[in-house]
């Protein structure tokens, strides 16, 4: 039986595609929902006309704290110690799919082991080389690797990252993000949402080692307040982010700029017609820098290292929160610019076609 196990809306987004070619073939899949992110998930559900989860690990609110984070993993995995067979519908012979690099990942590739199942890491051989930088995305990508026996790689690159670890490595090209963006994209007609009629910006900042130290975080405030002086800015609000804002007053200092407009978090086809809109985007997060590429849309990277390839030396500037790069990006964003890649290809396609045996 093929099970896939994820709990982040970033997650969702990339695994979406996956499942609605199995339900387009007719393959059934049991769904494993850790319940690390809770907002917008069933808006995204509705977005890819899926299921919802066959198995819910956990249901509150959103896990955001580092204390939160630890507390929630051992109470799941102790739930597959003490209940795998029911959550894996006692399969002995299949295979659990997980993506990316969040602790769900993590927490995936665990519950499979435990099980004495396969596992098929998504978006696999990703790397920064920095164990310290993304973190603990690094960290949990290099262990997820080690659990892993399936390696779905987007790229030459990725599949020599796994190179020296055991098991299957399929290139599926590109990353099955492109087939969940070319569906936003088809469907933007039929979205809502409050499109500036002036030029604007899109900033959206979530990550650990930016949100969680407050000399750091005030450091892209900085980045954000000057900006806004050449260009409106619409600020995207993830629920961690909204609590360090308040947490470190940041919150109030935002408000009472014009130049910069408070936006709550959205679902992901209202999120690509915004970015689409957009002028541009500063964003630390991968998956941001992806559909940047993918859509030609000029990105900013509020980070020191990233994982990924896509858009670099192109539309995307990795930072390093160097003034100078920041400052020549605001002036020159627009030489960035260009069309949609446009692919006939589907990673999902690819991956489903490599798991139908363990149906």
């Amino acid at each position: 039986m093929i099970h896939i196990v994820l709990g982040t809306k970033a997650q969702l987004i990339k695994m979406a595609p996956i499942m609605a070619e199995m339900k387009k073939q007719g393959i059934e899949y049991n769904y494993i929902f850790t319940g690390q992110h809770q907002e917008t998930m069933d808006k995204l559900l509705k977005n890819f006309d899926l299921k919802k989860p066959d198995v819910t690990l956990y249901n509150g609110k959103d896990i955001t704290g580092v204390g939160q984070m630890g507390l929630w993993s051992l109470r799941i995995l102790f739930k597959t110690l003490t209940k795998k067979k029911a959550i894996f519908k006692g399969d002995k012979n299949g295979i659990v799919l997980v993506h990316g690099d969040t602790f769900s990942t993590l927490l995936g590739a665990l519950m499979g082991r435990f099980a004495g199942l396969k596992v098929g890491h998504v978006e696999s051989g990703l790397r920064s080389f920095n164990l310290f930088n993304p973190f603990p995305e690094e960290l949990t990508r290099v262990l997820t690797f080690r659990l892993s026996s399936h390696y779905y790689c987007a790229g030459k690159w990725a599949l020599g990252n796994v190179k020296k670890h055991r098991g299957k490595k399929i290139n599926t090209v590109e990353n099955t993000l492109l087939d969940s963006l070319k569906l936003a994209v088809e469907n933007q007609k039929k979205i809502k949402v409050d499109i500036p009629k002036e030029k604007y910006g899109v900033v959206t900042v979530h990550r650990y080692e930016n949100i969680f130290n407050r000399k750091q975080f005030e450091k892209i405030i900085q980045i954000i307040e000057e900006t806004s002086k050449k260009i409106k800015l619409l600020f995207i609000l993830h629920p961690p982010t909204r609590k360090r804002l308040e947490e470190f007053g940041f919150m109030e200092r935002l408000k009472k700029n014009k130049g910069i407009e408070l936006r709550p978090r959205y679902d992901y086809f209202e999120f690509v017609k915004l970015i689409s809109k957009a002028e541009f985007v500063f964003s630390d997060g991968g998956s941001n820098q992806e559909e940047c590429y993918y859509l030609g849309k000029p990105c900013l990277l509020l980070r020191n290292e990233t994982e990924r390839k896509e858009g670099l030396g192109k539309n995307v500037v990795l930072s390093k929160f160097n003034e100078k790069a920041i400052t020549d990006f605001v002036k020159n964003y627009r030489k960035c610019k260009f069309p949609m890649v446009k692919n006939k290809m589907s990673p999902s396609e690819m991956i489903v076609k490599s798991v139908r045996g363990f149906r």
